[in-house]
């Protein structure tokens, strides 16, 4: 690892203030297995869920609740799961790209290639994003609990201090 990338990590923010949004027609807080594994991850990293709710896959919804949450001064970063296939009903992508400022177009690839790894070719149905809305970071999850397991301990838990950081650096 670098210096740089070293002494980053040691002025990041200990503990990330995190909400969990999870967008699906179906499910309920009792069957949501993603905002679950993303939330139960998180926290085992120190880090702190402030908010957790779930919301229809309509596109005026999402990005209404994603401005609120964004907006919150108790929010460091938005981690979303579902809606990010390729069906007529996922609208999560197209909204998050939308409001996206900075995108972090190697959490997508890296997630990908990780996902391939582990279910082959059907990785690339997989439109995983993630990047800076202002000084906040939104990252963008399937809605399979095996692929947000994965992307939150391959890519959340080791980074998302680091970039909040980063984020926060200049403002």
């Amino acid at each position: 690892m670098s210096e740089s990338v070293s002494r980053h990590r040691e002025a990041a923010p200990q503990k990330v203030r995190a909400a969990v949004l999870t967008i699906s027609d179906t499910r309920t807080k009792e069957t949501d297995t993603g905002g679950d594994t993303i939330e139960e991850l998180m926290r085992q990293a120190g880090h702190e869920i402030v908010h957790r709710q779930i919301v229809k896959d309509e596109a005026h919804q999402i990005r209404s609740t994603l401005t609120s949450l964004l907006a919150r001064a108790d929010v460091d970063a938005v981690i979303t799961t579902g809606g990010t296939g390729i069906s007529a009903r996922d609208t999560t992508y197209e909204v998050a790209s939308r409001m996206i400022e900075k995108k972090l177009d190697g959490f997508g690839e890296i997630f990908r290639m990780l996902s391939y790894e582990e279910v082959g070719a059907a990785a690339i149905l997989s439109r995983a994003v993630a990047g800076a809305v202002g000084a906040k970071f939104l990252a963008c999850l399937p809605g399979s609990r095996n692929a947000v397991r994965l992307a939150t301990e391959k890519l959340l838990v080791p980074e998302i201090a680091h970039v909040v950081f980063e984020l926060r650096r200049h403002t």
